[in-house]
């Protein structure tokens, strides 16, 4: 099983993609997760060049990537109580017709802030938008991680292992999500 994981952070040291290379490690047997790293080379969303000359070489890309996968897996820091701004121009772009990649899509989602509440809102906004392009959005486990720079070490490896925990819980379900939509 294919799950393609997409950080909503461009910080080198985010605690986001450090999320997304745990679940990956924490995967059960039989699933790939592949860790989108291009996000930084999507342009500013502009629908004239989408219909004049059709989709940039990056969106292209990404939109393949996000057709071809069994499932999606995002992670999304929380900037002014929603996601980050590159996150929702990269998914305005892949989401626009024909073949609007993420229908039926199963997807599950996680995060982590610095601050108290994990994430709680940029998770709700994403999944608000996810739903409306018809993703099939895993409920639980949730995952929310608070206070980040005290489940990490400097090396960006997640130490904390009640959230190991529940990204592992997270991935297995997302597992069973996906060939339960399947079958």
């Amino acid at each position: 099983m294919k799950v393609f994981a997409i950080s909503g952070s461009l910080r080198r040291a985010s605690f986001n993609t450090a999320a997304l290379r745990a679940a990956k490690a924490l995967a059960p047997e039989g699933v790939e997760v592949t860790i989108y790293e291009g996000l930084r080379d999507i342009p500013p969303y502009d629908d004239e060049v989408r219909t004049g000359s059709g989709y940039p070489a990056p969106v292209a890309a990404l939109r393949a990537a996000i057709k071809e996968a069994d499932a999606l897996l995002f992670a999304s820091p929380e900037y002014n109580f929603s996601i980050s701004g590159v996150l929702k121009n990269a998914i305005d772009w892949a989401s626009r017709v024909p073949d609007q990649p993420f229908d039926g899509k199963p997807v599950a989602i996680l995060g982590a802030a610095t601050g108290l509440y994990g994430t709680a809102r940029s998770q709700y906004d994403l999944r608000k938008i996810l739903a409306s392009l018809n993703a099939q959005l895993l409920n639980k486990p949730e995952v929310l991680i608070a206070q980040a720079a005290s489940k990490f070490d400097a090396a960006g490896n997640l130490t904390d292992e009640t959230v190991r925990g529940l990204i592992a819980q997270q991935m297995v379900a997302l597992r069973d999500w996906t060939l339960r939509l399947k079958g």
